[in-house]
């Protein structure tokens, strides 16, 4: 794994909290000190040592994949949907000491460090420890041996994080934090609009009125109009018909050329341009139609 980053030589760190208020959410640090400093240098190196055991390499991430709850993805820092976490990794975070107080809105932490060279890795964690205790019956020893009641917040520091960026890529541990972190599902809902445009261009003779209409209330739709997009190359028209023919996709050509799909198969259309069907003939007069899960090159 390849993090533009010396974990050994760590010269600054800084812990902030990220929090949901009505418009977007905010990030802000909160003083930590020195042992909070040090368990947040093993979270990120116990984070890369998960990282590199789910896989040396990793693989890209893609909005229409179903993933494990634990992978080792990647995504370039450039691309559109890191936007929220190429802010955070360079926006100057301001330090407020009442970040804590407003710990039902708290979604997720995050640490900054800084090497020795000047190089900036940010980590996050979905946030599923910060806890009102209220009327609580937690007890604590204190001095003197007696029992005394926990009346403060509870926060609990996990081993890893779900993700790490450095200055080139988003390194995702766990594809479910780095989404929901991220707002990715309201973000490929809101640019369903934008992506059928970059996909007309390429595919002009379908009609994407419907399809744009039936994406913008299917989750699962969106999510592969945002993979659609990322093949941004031109498709034949011939091919993509006999392949929706042969995998039992139901298409119509209209008079003047135009090719529509109805609702029931807007689905499989989908899935043929996100490389998705295919249909396999092993044995002979039995073609066998497939839809995969998951598709890579190879």
């Amino acid at each position: 794994m390849n993090l533009t980053f010396e974990r050994e030589q760590i010269r600054v760190t800084e812990f902030g909290v990220g929090r949901n208020h009505s418009v977007e959410p905010r990030f802000n640090f909160v003083r930590a000190n020195k042992d909070v400093q040090s368990v947040i240098g093993d979270m990120v190196t116990s984070t890369v040592q998960a990282l590199e055991n789910a896989s040396d390499e990793g693989r890209p991430y893609d909005p229409s994949e179903k993933f494990g709850s634990i992978e080792h993805l990647y995504l370039p820092l450039s691309d559109e949907m890191a936007e929220p976490f190429r802010y955070l990794h360079e926006a100057n975070i301001e330090m407020v000491t009442d970040a804590l107080g407003d710990i039902e809105r708290i979604f997720c932490y995050f640490a900054r460090l800084v090497d020795e060279d000047g190089n900036r890795l940010t980590a996050l964690h979905l946030s599923t420890y910060f806890k009102s205790l209220g009327k609580s019956r937690i007890v604590q020893i204190t001095s003197g041996d007696t029992l005394g009641l926990v009346n403060n917040p509870l926060f609990k520091l996990d081993k890893d994080f779900d993700l790490l960026i450095d200055a080139h890529q988003v390194h995702i541990l766990r594809s479910s934090g780095f989404e929901y972190i991220g707002r990715l599902q309201e973000a490929i809902q809101n640019a369903v609009p934008q992506n059928i445009r970059k996909i007309k261009n390429d595919i002009p003779y379908v009609n994407w009125k419907p399809i744009e209409g039936y994406a913008m209330t299917h989750a699962r739709a969106a999510r592969y109009l945002a993979s659609i997009k990322t093949w941004s190359q031109q498709v034949d028209k011939t091919a993509l018909m006999s392949l929706c023919a042969s995998t039992g996709v139901v298409i119509e050509e209209s008079l003047n050329g135009e090719l529509i799909v109805d609702e029931k198969n807007i689905m499989g259309l989908l899935e043929v341009l996100d490389r998705r069907r295919y249909e396999n003939e092993l044995v002979p007069g039995s073609p066998e139609r497939f839809r995969a899960a998951s598709r890579s090159r190879i």
